[in-house]
């Protein structure tokens, strides 16, 4: 028999929610039916939790534990990045269709999955009229795919309740399978802090012209030289103290060749750091900050010379690095004073929460519970949450999505072929309810 979360993560995921940074783009009457479909399949979670609307369609819940000490808050966000219609999926991105055991669509993973397992494992417990040990705040962001000001207005609607969490809980980390050459166990990754995330705009200008009298170095050969000059100069790499406990406790789990090596990471940090940026993008990301050229723009026609040449640069600044040191290795690394270095958005790396502790240690327990094949781990998240912005407000923030996710699946997110397996999703759920009825009271 189908758990009847599944049917509602089709419901959900064929609603195309997608945000943008331009509010006069987004389709507000798909976030509405969303919230329509919401209170539809979980109606006791609206009818018991009233819903505060936060921004334009986000939502807090507030679920009465037997104290309010120590609250815990629990986060998903209802958005999700657009569909790229050249892209080769197997199945229609908004359909929602089962197929090979999993439901496929845009928003499966990232993150109406999470969306679903929360509110599924609310509405059982309600079902039975479960009393949490401690008050629990649902938050869910409608514009965190854009770096909206959902989650910013929740932490300041808490913060007017004057609510202090004891942790919080956000997408980021899974059940990771495939994460780490020579390591044969799933990793349940959960991330203790998140690079900070910079954006900038590297701009070129000049006369232009007609395309049959070209000159020397003009604004698109100039950002050219500009963006290859960054792309060879990467920032010094190294491994940070959450990445080396996550190495450490992979270690029993390795290979024989491996396990000396990750079992002393904190002595033998040089030669992991190494081996991590030749294993590939996923794990050279986790010892530096990066640079990814994502959008250019130059001449509107093929006979023009362009006038203005731009690059936007998306930076992910690692624990340790600040934004002022990673822009002054841009301007230095450019060393060309005809290109202009626009500053879009800056943040800096999250704050590190604590590993030896008890938040950590009931997700932890949680984990090895539902998960017992996972090893459970801290490391750096290197996507942005909205749970940066919980930060102001609590010392505990987490991210981890109880989902069992392959190395493609990972690759999925933001891209094509999404799609988040049926009894993955059903753990999920378990997962969630297990972590809120172990909330201590």
């Amino acid at each position: 028999m189908t758990h009847r979360a599944v049917g509602k993560l089709q419901a959900l995921v064929r609603i195309p929610t997608v945000s943008d940074r331009d509010p006069e783009l987004v389709d507000a009457a798909a976030f509405d039916e969303l919230l329509a479909e919401l209170a539809l399949q979980f109606p006791l979670l609206h009818a018991r939790l009233a819903p505060t609307r936060v921004d334009s369609h986000g939502l807090l819940f507030h679920w009465t534990g037997r104290s309010a000490e120590r609250p815990v808050v629990l986060m998903a966000h209802l958005d999700v990045v657009p569909v790229d219609e050249a892209a080769p999926w197997q199945h229609p991105p908004f359909g929602a269709e089962i197929h090979d055991g999993a439901v496929w669509g845009r928003g499966t993973l990232d993150d109406k999955g999470a969306v679903v397992g929360i509110c599924e494992a609310v509405e059982t417990l309600l079902e039975r009229d479960f009393v949490p040990g401690q008050d629990v705040w649902i938050s869910f962001g409608c514009n965190e795919e854009v770096s909206g000001t959902a989650a910013r207005l929740a932490v300041a609607e808490l913060q007017t309740r004057g609510v202090r969490p004891w942790f919080v809980l956000d997408e980021g980390g899974a059940i990771a399978s495939e994460a780490f050459p020579g390591v044969g166990a799933p990793i349940g990754v959960v991330g203790v802090t998140e690079k900070g995330v910079t954006s900038v705009e590297l701009r070129v200008e000049g006369r232009g012209g007609h395309a049959s009298t070209p000159g020397r170095m003009g604004p698109t050969a100039r950002l050219a030289r500009a963006i290859t000059r960054l792309d060879r100069s990467p920032m010094p790499a190294s491994i940070p103290a959450p990445t080396v406990e996550l190495l450490r406790r992979m270690a029993p789990h390795a290979s024989l060749a491996l396990r000396p090596l990750l079992a002393n990471a904190a002595r033998l940090r040089p030669v992991l750091t190494r081996a991590l940026v030749a294993a590939g993008p996923e794990s050279a990301a986790m010892t530096r900050t990066t640079f990814a050229v994502t959008t250019l723009s130059g001449s509107p026609a093929l006979n023009v010379i362009a006038s203005t040449a731009k690059a936007g640069v998306n930076i992910r600044i690692m624990v340790g690095d600040t934004v002022a040191g990673v822009l002054e290795h841009v301007r230095r690394t450019i060393d060309d004073d005809q290109v202009q270095v626009e500053v879009v958005e800056r943040n800096e790396p999250s704050p590190v929460s604590p590993v030896d502790d008890e938040a950590f240690g009931l997700l932890e327990s949680t984990i090895a519970e539902v998960f017992p094949d996972a090893v459970a781990a801290p490391y750096v998240m290197m996507a942005a949450t909205d749970s940066r912005f919980f930060t102001t407000i609590c010392a505990r923030v987490y991210r981890f999505a109880p989902f069992r996710m392959t190395k493609a699946q990972r690759e999925s997110i933001h891209s094509y072929d999404e799609h988040l397996g049926v009894d993955a999703l059903v753990d999920g759920v378990r997962w969630y309810q297990r972590l809120i009825e172990r909330i201590p009271g």
